[in-house]
C-alpha cells in the first residue's frame, strides 16, 4: 500500500533529510540557481516583486506567469503560446519561488517539458487540444502520488521512496491536458497549520517572509502567491486549503467529501475516516477555481474513485437578494483586529448592496472542535509514531498532542461518531430554521497571517470539516494596517489560546498583509458557494 508503514530504514532521519534536500536543489537547472549575492537579503520580507527584477525571466515569460489559468488555456488553444513556452516560464518562476520561500519538495521540470512538447506536437498535427486544460501547468501538493517520485507527506522515512502508482486526480488532470510539474511542501503528516517538517524545513510567506504561508497546503499557497504556478492542488481535513489561501491572499474551495477523487492520495493517518479529507484547487481567481471544479466533476470521477459521488457540476441560479449569516467570532478565539475590521467592512458593503444579513451564533462550534481533536488522535498517535520510528525521526513540538495521546477503544470512537452525527443534525436544523439562509460569512482564521510558529488555532475552519460543509476562502481587498488594527483596551479573552493570540499579535508585523474571509454553504453545495463567492467578490470590489 502507498501509505503503509515503512520497514526500519538503515539511514538516520538526518541523513535522509540531507539527501532529500540535495536532490531537490540539484533538480533545479544550474542556470536557474541564484547565487547568494543575487538573492534578496534576509531582511527583505516581501519578495513577490523579485522574479520581475532578477533577470531570469523574459518579458514574455513574465506575461505568461502573471496570467490567470483561464487566460493561459485560452492562449494556448488559440496558438498564441505553445505549451512548451508556458511550461518553461513556470518552471523558471517556480525555481525562483523555491529559492525564496522553500515551497517545493519534488521538481519534475524535464518530464513536464517533455509532456508539453508532446501536447504541442498533437496540437500541431491535429489542430485540436487534448482537453480543456491543454498545456496548463499544475502544481501538486506533496501527498499526491506520481510514479518515480516520492510522496514524503513531511516524513523523512518516505522522502526517498519513489511511488509506483499515480493518484487518480493526477491521472484525470493529465487526461484533461494539464501538466503536473512540481510537488509542494507540507507539514509532518499534514497535521500542522504551518508547512514545516524535519525533512524539508519551513515554507515562508512570500508577502512577508517573517510570517507563515499556512498549512498544510502552504507550499502551494506560497508558490501560487509568487505566480510560480497558475493552479494548484491542495487538501483540507481541518482547514488545510483555506488557512494557507488566507495567509497569502489567494482563492480556494473546500468541497464536500466525495465530489473529487481522493481515496488514493497518501496520508500519514490511513484509515482515519471520522473526518473525511478532501482536495480542492487553489488559484488567484474564482474563475480559475471553476476551471478545475467544472472540468474534474464533469469528467466522471465516480467511475474511477469508489468514494466519489456520481454528481456532475451543476448550474446554479442565485436569487437576486442573498441572505448571509455573519459569524462575528466563534466564542473560543477572537479574530485579530485586521480580521475583525475586514468582517465589518465586508458586512457593511454587502448590506449596502441589498443583501439580508443576520447574526450567526457559534452554537456547537466548541463541541465540534473537541470532537476533531479526539478523532485525530484516536489511535493514540500510533500511525504517525510508526512512520517516524522507521528512521528515528523525532516528533516535532507542534505535534506534542500526537506524541502523548492515549488510544481510544472502538466503543469510545463509535460514541464520538454518534455525537458528531447528532451535532450535524442540530446544525442542519438550525440552518433550515433561519429561513432562506444562503451562506455563512466568517473569518477563515483569526489571523491575517501570524509569524512563523505562532499559528495556534484552526477553530474557524475545522468546524466545517466536522459538518462536511462546502467553504471558500477569498481575499477581501482589506489590507492590515499598523495603526488601525489594535486590540481594544477592555479586551477580555475567551480562553488561554485567545489570550496567547492577543499576546503574539503585533500590528506592525502584519502591516500591509491582505485579509481573507470564509463563505460557507451546506453539504454538497459546492456550486452554490462558488457562485456566491463570485458575486460577493464582485460586490465588495472598490
Amino acid at each position: 500500500m502507498a501509505d503503509s508503514v515503512p520497514p526500519k530504514l538503515d539511514l538516520d532521519w538526518t541523513d535522509i533529510a540531507a539527501k532529500a534536500q540535495t536532490r531537490l536543489i540539484n533538480s533545479i537547472p544550474s542556470e536557474w540557481r541564484l547565487s547568494h549575492d543575487k538573492l534578496p537579503p534576509p531582511e527583505q520580507l516581501d519578495v513577490t516583486g523579485f522574479p520581475a527584477k532578477c533577470g531570469l525571466l523574459s518579458e514574455t515569460e513574465l506575461k505568461i506567469t502573471d496570467s490567470y489559468a483561464t487566460d493561459i488555456v485560452g492562449a494556448v488553444a488559440a496558438g498564441e503560446w505553445t505549451a512548451e513556452e508556458v511550461m518553461r516560464a513556470f518552471c523558471k518562476r517556480a525555481a525562483i519561488a523555491h529559492q525564496l520561500t522553500n515551497c517545493l519538495t519534488v521538481i519534475m521540470f524535464d518530464a513536464a517539458l517533455a509532456q508539453a512538447k508532446k501536447l504541442d506536437e498533437i496540437f500541431s498535427r491535429t489542430g485540436k487540444t487534448v482537453g480543456p486544460l491543454h498545456g496548463l501547468p499544475v502544481s501538486i501538493k506533496d501527498n499526491f502520488n506520481i510514479p518515480d517520485y516520492p510522496s514524503s507527506v513531511g516524513f523523512c522515512s518516505w522522502a526517498l521512496e519513489p511511488m509506483r502508482e499515480e493518484s487518480t486526480i493526477v491521472k484525470i488532470l493529465r487526461e484533461l491536458g494539464a501538466i503536473p510539474f512540481v510537488k509542494t511542501n507540507v507539514p509532518t503528516a499534514m497535521m500542522i497549520a504551518e508547512s514545516v517538517n524535519n525533512c524539508y524545513g519551513r515554507t515562508v510567506n512570500p508577502l512577508n517572509r517573517a510570517l507563515t504561508s499556512g498549512g498544510s497546503s502552504g507550499g502551494e499557497s506560497a508558490l501560487i502567491a509568487m505566480h510560480g504556478s497558475p493552479l494548484g492542488l491542495g487538501t483540507d481535513i481541518g482547514g488545510s486549503l483555506r488557512i494557507p489561501a488566507a495567509c497569502t491572499g489567494i482563492f480556494t474551495i473546500r468541497p464536500s467529501y466525495g465530489r473529487f477523487p481522493h481515496f488514493d492520495a497518501r496520508t500519514g493517518m490511513a484509515g482515519q475516516e471520522a473526518i473525511g479529507s478532501v482536495h480542492g484547487p487553489m488559484a488567484r481567481s474564482v474563475a480559475d477555481l471553476r476551471l478545475f471544479t467544472e472540468n474534474v466533476a464533469n469528467y466522471g470521477p465516480w467511475l474511477k474513485d469508489p468514494k466519489c459521488i456520481p454528481l456532475p457540476w451543476r448550474t446554479v441560479q442565485l436569487k437576486p437578494k442573498l441572505k448571509i449569516a455573519v459569524l462575528w467570532d466563534n466564542g473560543m478565539v477572537h479574530p485579530t483586529p485586521p480580521v475583525q475590521r475586514a468582517l465589518r467592512i465586508v458586512a457593511k458593503k454587502l448590506k449596502g448592496r441589498g443583501y439580508e444579513l443576520v447574526d450567526w451564533a457559534p452554537d456547537g462550534h466548541a463541541e465540534a472542535m473537541n470532537l476533531m481533536g479526539a478523532f485525530f488522535i484516536a489511535d493514540g498517535g500510533k500511525s504517525v509514531r510508526k512512520i517516524l520510528e522507521a528512521c528515528g525521526e523525532p516528533f516535532r513540538p507542534e505535534m506534542q498532542t500526537y506524541e502523548s495521546a492515549k488510544e481510544l477503544g472502538v466503543f469510545d470512537l463509535w460514541q464520538l461518531q454518534k455525537q458528531r452525527t447528532a451535532l450535524c443534525k442540530r446544525y442542519l436544523d438550525r440552518w433550515a430554521a433561519c429561513k432562506g439562509l444562503d451562506a455563512i460569512l466568517s473569518p477563515t482564521t483569526p489571523y491575517a497571517a501570524p509569524k512563523s510558529g505562532d499559528f495556534k488555532t484552526v477553530t474557524y475552519t475545522g468546524v466545517f470539516n466536522i459538518l462536511d460543509y462546502s467553504a471558500t476562502s477569498f481575499p477581501t481587498g482589506v489590507i492590515a494596517d499598523e495603526w488601525d488594527d489594535l486590540y481594544p483596551s477592555d479586551f477580555k479573552a475567551y480562553s488561554e489560546i485567545d489570550e496567547v493570540t492577543k499576546k503574539d499579535y503585533e500590528s506592525a508585523d502584519v502591516h500591509g498583509m491582505p485579509v481573507s474571509l470564509q463563505l460557507v454553504g451546506r453539504r454538497l453545495e459546492d456550486e452554490k458557494i462558488m457562485a456566491i463567492t463570485e458575486r460577493v467578490v464582485q460586490d465588495i470590489a472598490p
